[in-house]
């Protein structure tokens, strides 16, 4: 694996990887935002919520935040929601009767259908952007810094968490 020097020099955010994937992660989500709230009323959480229900079939809250990487508070929200608007349906977790298992209901499949055609749409316009092998590279390098960043994240979680700084 290759090693990077740490640049010295006025720090330019604009160069700052973790703030370059976030500005590009967050544009992009505006775009799905905009569409799917435009289409179904769908919020962020909403969408990714739906998303991950869709292609897992009978799933607990908890585990579409582990999936999404979003907080419990967030996906229950947005669960709730779903839930609200018929998207969604929820019946006791028969492995752990604490846990609630969240479906799709027949309302919800068909959206989330046209969630699924639309998020399609949408990953063609922006890889237009991209000869095949630039999404390729782009892809193969999402996944590494991913896998790397979960170890990073995993070793650091081992200890307890440092003290915020003295204000």
């Amino acid at each position: 694996m290759a090693s990077v020097e740490v640049e010295e020099g006025p720090f330019l955010l604009e160069a700052f990887l973790p703030y370059q994937l976030s500005v590009a992660a967050n544009r992009i989500s505006r775009l799905f935002a905009r569409r799917y709230s435009r289409a179904f009323g769908l919020s962020i959480a909403g969408w990714r919520v739906m998303a991950v229900v869709g292609r897992f079939g009978a799933i607990t809250a908890s585990v579409v935040g582990e999936r999404t990487e979003m907080d419990k508070v967030k996906v229950s929200r947005a669960a709730g929601g779903l839930l609200a608007a018929g998207l969604l349906e929820q019946a006791p977790d028969p492995a752990d009767g604490r846990a609630r298992l969240l479906r799709l209901t027949e309302r919800g499949q068909a959206v989330h259908r046209a969630i699924v055609a639309q998020a399609r749409t949408l990953a063609g316009d922006l890889a237009a952007g991209m000869d095949a092998m630039e999404l390729a590279a782009l892809q193969g390098a999402l996944a590494r810094l991913a896998a790397h960043a979960r170890v990073l994240d995993a070793a650091e979680g081992e200890g307890e968490a440092p003290a915020p700084p003295e204000p």
